[in-house]
């Protein structure tokens, strides 16, 4: 079925830089699917996004391409995310 979540963190201690960016593909009630992104700094509450698409293939699309854009940007896996 393929990636359904991702967890990344970029830490960078001369920067005061603890940030983490997390994904997830989720159904809705309604026979669709979301992509809960849910972002901020380590240790406190993010900021959360929902985006819905009809198919579960697009979820898994618009999933990797936030994972590649962030990891471009500095962020790593966590967890095996």
């Amino acid at each position: 079925m393929g990636t359904l979540a991702a967890y990344l963190e970029k830490r960078d201690p001369a920067k005061n830089q603890y940030r983490f960016y997390a994904l997830t593909v989720m159904p809705t009630l309604f026979g669709g699917w979301s992509l809960v992104r849910e972002w901020g700094r380590i240790g406190s509450p993010g900021q959360v996004r929902v985006d819905w698409f009809d198919a579960l293939e697009d979820g898994q699309a618009a999933l990797a391409r936030w994972a590649h854009r962030k990891r471009k940007r500095g962020y790593g896996a966590v967890g095996g995310g």
